[in-house]
């Protein structure tokens, strides 16, 4: 069995297909020598969440480990509010609900189904502006389920020697594109 993809994998797959190889380059070299200012800032947004002292509230699960054994993925989840069954993707600041956000909010959905628990609502929300967007659940928006499935299928089959046509957008707004050699910057 080949080892299981990160969640995060799902957003960095999107905004480049080569950050993934690249992030694992640095390996754990210090994120201080490459992260971008925004990062650091999403980092310290979920400290409380990843330290689980978000809410003392025994219902809500933070920063819990989470693995689906259909999708071999696996991760963490913000929080889970199991008195309301309800998934929540934290983020510093949404400016525009990117398919990676949702589809990380998916594999974190799909992993709590696999372990058991009922998840009723999903939801992205932004820390800064203190704004909440309500997701369907993926058996209520088929179509993106299997923007899903097809992400994860192209994550699994990539392959990074193959003609690859980079962006010169993301490539401005990559903290890898001094290492990148079809980095259009």
């Amino acid at each position: 069995m080949e080892p299981y993809m990160p969640i995060s994998y799902l957003n960095d797959f999107i905004f480049c297909p080569r950050s993934i190889y690249f992030h694992q380059l640095y390996g754990r070299v210090s994120k201080r020598l490459y992260h971008t200012t925004d990062q650091t800032k999403g980092l310290a947004a979920h400290k409380t969440v990843d330290n689980q002292n978000y809410s003392t509230s025994k219902a809500i699960l933070q920063g819990m480990e989470v693995f689906s054994e259909k999708y071999n993925i696996g991760g963490k989840i913000d929080t889970f509010d199991q008195a309301k069954s309800l998934l929540v993707e934290r983020k510093k600041k949404i400016k525009v609900i990117y398919d990676g956000y949702i589809y990380q909010l998916y594999a974190q959905y799909h992993c709590l189904i696999e372990m058991g628990y009922q998840v009723k609502s999903i939801k992205l929300y932004s820390m800064d502006d203190n704004k909440s967007y309500p997701i369907k659940k993926p058996e209520e928006d088929l179509e993106r389920q299997q923007g899903f499935d097809d992400l994860v299928a192209k994550i699994r089959s990539f392959d990074l020697t193959a003609s690859f046509t980079a962006n010169k957008n993301k490539c401005q707004h990559c903290i890898y594109n001094n290492l990148c050699d079809a980095s259009l910057c």
